[in-house]
């Protein structure tokens, strides 16, 4: 019988990772409220980055993202969305860092960690990658350099 409902535990969670997005709301560091399950990018892929300004390693990623996203943007169409995990207290300190590295990403805020729980994100960095259709098709966890090259080759599988 464990075997069964772990079987089934193990089944759910990986619909959950390559299923469609929660159904939460987020707002944006403007408080504008946003639902990543009713979100559009006109069929072209979406990146969500699960991230944190205490997290050195999430913070790399994003830099070092950005130093290509406008040309992924102009080869995919492909929309970034960073997710702020930090709580109420650290929450503060995303806009001036969002403003001060001149990310051109939607950045939402997470300060329960609803979504992060309803993505079954552990730790940060955590990134998933999603299609024009809006089903999750590629998740990669922590952050070394060079795993963007991995990032952007199913990017482009995706986008053809």
């Amino acid at each position: 019988m464990k075997k069964i409902f772990f079987f089934f535990l193990f089944c759910s969670v990986s619909i959950i990772n390559y299923g469609q997005l929660p159904n939460i709301n987020l707002k944006d560091v403007n408080g504008n409220t946003q639902n990543l399950s009713k979100f559009s990018n006109n069929g072209k892929p979406v990146i969500i980055s699960f991230w944190a300004t205490w997290c050195k390693p999430c913070k790399a990623e994003l830099n070092t993202i950005a130093e290509e996203y406008d040309d992924w943007v102009d080869e995919t169409g492909v929309q970034l969305i960073a997710i702020s995990i930090d709580d109420a207290r650290s929450s503060t300190r995303v806009e001036p860092y969002i403003n001060a590295q001149g990310w051109e990403y939607m950045v939402l805020l997470d300060p329960n960690g609803d979504y992060k729980r309803a993505m079954n994100v552990n730790n940060v960095p955590h990134t998933f990658l999603v299609n024009g259709s809006g089903k999750i098709v590629w998740d990669h966890n922590n952050y070394s350099p060079g795993d963007e090259e991995e990032l952007y080759e199913e990017l482009i599988k995706i986008s053809k």
